[in-house]
């Protein structure tokens, strides 16, 4: 209904509740303007302490985003209060120091839209073509941080990413949970004219069922990443991607179905990753790699210390020793801060029996 279809009396409600809103909305403005200025000032201060580098603080915006979700009284919900605030974090940031992040591209991945969610879209980014390749960039210095692909609650661990914390000296900074939702797409309208359908081998896994069901026989081709499989699809007759509806957009690649993964729960977990972890946010999550000699009851006696002193292991995950046939180290992933007292006091007793143990991060848990 346009104005003109109402009462005057209605009229004259929605003018007063307008005006309410743009006197708000001039409120917002000034805000968020002093907070920019107060982002500033903390800048100088740092600058003048020799800390020219030491702006981002990932602890100090988890415990920012903690608060605010907490302190929300709607009726908006947490998650747009979370992006709200991340948001002005991210351009209050911005005039501090512009974060350049590299992640696992092309444009249009989903670790793309990972780092989006933490860094927000202030930051400048560098799409780069392998998890090697991101980890490289951030261990020369020409990116703040590097995020990249862990592990999926379907298809499990991403090795390339764990094998690589295995000779990096990076450290675990942040993670993100992603939802994963994947859509079909094509040029083609009718399904029987497609032939072939590109994704990640990580797409075709998470939609084995539902591609088995509505387009069996045609073929599956596993490429680098799931915006490449939209970008291929979008240049070839009778071929089909599995994407994310923003890399669709981005190929201008019609959308045929969406939400076709098998598990509606299907969710990736994302690293951060940078030169140093920061300190205890107040609920957080540490990372680290061990290994022993192999022998019966080794594995027992490198994590009983954990339940020893209380400390909840959430992941552990097993991959070939760099030397050794048959040799095997561990990624563990436990609860609290390295420097809370019981993961202290726990891996104090863990290095008395292990050949390895090597803290990966301690970071804050996902929001």
């Amino acid at each position: 209904m346009s104005d003109e279809q109402t009462s005057p009396d209605d009229q004259a409600a929605l003018q007063a509740v307008r005006a309410r809103i743009d006197a708000l909305d001039d409120e917002i403005l000034r805000l968020i303007s002093e907070r920019a200025r107060m982002a500033e000032e903390v800048a100088r201060v740092k600058r003048e302490a020799g800390h020219s580098n030491d702006f981002y603080r990932p602890e100090r915006e988890a415990q920012v985003l903690r608060r605010v979700r907490q302190s929300n009284p709607g009726p908006l919900g947490e998650e747009a209060v979370t992006r709200l605030f991340r948001e002005i974090m991210s351009a209050c940031l911005a005039i501090q120091l512009p974060l350049q992040v590299a992640f696992l591209g092309p444009e249009g991945t989903y670790t793309q839209e990972a780092a989006l969610k933490h860094f927000g879209h202030a930051m400048g980014t560098a799409p780069l073509s392998t998890i090697a390749a991101v980890f490289r960039e951030v261990e020369s210095g020409a990116a703040h941080y590097g995020v990249v692909p862990v592990e999926n609650s379907t298809e499990g661990v991403v090795t390339h990413t764990v094998d690589r914390f295995l000779n990096s000296p990076l450290q675990i900074v942040g993670e993100v949970q992603l939802p994963i939702h994947h859509a079909l797409a094509s040029r083609e309208q009718d399904w029987n004219a497609i032939r072939r359908i590109y994704s990640h081998q990580q797409g075709l896994a998470q939609c084995r069922a539902w591609v088995d069901t509505h387009l069996p026989g045609v073929e599956r081709v596993p490429v680098t990443s799931t915006a490449e499989a939209a970008r291929l699809a979008a240049a070839e007759r009778g071929a089909a991607a599995i994407a994310s509806e923003a890399a669709c957009e981005l190929y201008d690649l019609p959308v045929l179905a969406t939400h076709i993964e098998d598990e509606p729960g299907n969710t990736t977990r994302f690293l951060v990753v940078g030169p140093e972890s920061p300190p205890p946010s107040g609920d957080d999550k540490t990372s680290l790699v061990i290994s022993r000699a192999n022998q019966p009851g080794g594995l027992y006696r490198l994590l009983e210390p954990l339940a020893r002193n209380g400390v909840n292991m959430t992941r552990i995950e097993s991959r070939p020793a760099p030397q050794g046939v048959w040799e095997y180290v561990f990624f563990v992933d436990l609860l609290g801060h390295v420097e809370d007292e019981p993961v202290r006091q726990a891996l104090a007793e863990i290095r008395e029996q292990a050949s390895l143990c090597r803290v990966l991060g301690s970071y804050p848990r996902a929001l």
